[in-house]
């Protein structure tokens, strides 16, 4: 997916704040059809998923604890692109630290933007098959309160369907490789 660029022009820039994971703007712009106002922004580097499927076709899924929505929520494992890293070397790292699995097969599922409507993050999407359990998988990160989820791409569907709390990158991504899960 080729995202056009049309920035807006810039009149006055009011406020910046860094983060540990992302950064946030507020800023008067004036948009490209000439309304001027003021809007925020949360910048962000990027994130890389992948869906890892099991030799027995099982999706592996992560129902991990995540504080802004105080609840467990069912994701597959992905994480921030870090500086000058590329999407596949992001989400090869994490397979291994989330999961204890390592992929030997990747396809590219493609890109999309998360919420085009306050942040700039654009997610990478790939399909890791032939799985290999690690003996000794790296360390989790200290915030990262996992619990392995195995499902088949059915008894997801019907997760989803049924309003299970999946995060809305996790259900792109699933919808991205439904093709290519038999």
């Amino acid at each position: 997916m080729s995202i056009g660029k049309e920035p807006p022009q810039l009149i006055k820039h009011r406020l910046s704040y860094s983060g540990r994971k992302f950064g946030f703007d507020v800023n008067l712009l004036r948009l490209p059809n000439g309304v001027e106002g003021e809007w925020e922004c949360i910048r962000h580097p990027g994130g890389a998923l992948c869906i890892p499927v099991t030799n027995n076709g099982k999706l592996i899924l992560l129902r991990q604890y995540r504080f802004a929505v105080e609840s467990r929520i069912l994701e597959f494992p992905a994480g921030t692109l870090e500086h000058d890293e590329d999407p596949e070397t992001t989400v090869k790292r994490e397979i291994e630290e989330e999961t204890g699995y390592r992929a030997h097969s990747w396809k590219n599922l493609g890109q999309f933007v998360l919420a085009p409507g306050y942040s700039d993050e654009i997610i990478y999407a790939f399909l890791a098959k032939n799985l290999e359990k690690l003996p000794n998988p790296p360390a989790q990160d200290d915030d990262e309160d996992i619990e392995l989820v195995f499902m088949s791409p059915q008894e997801l569907e019907k997760a989803i369907l049924g309003g299970e709390l999946i995060d809305a990158k996790s259900i792109a991504s699933f919808f991205l490789a439904r093709p290519f899960l038999t």
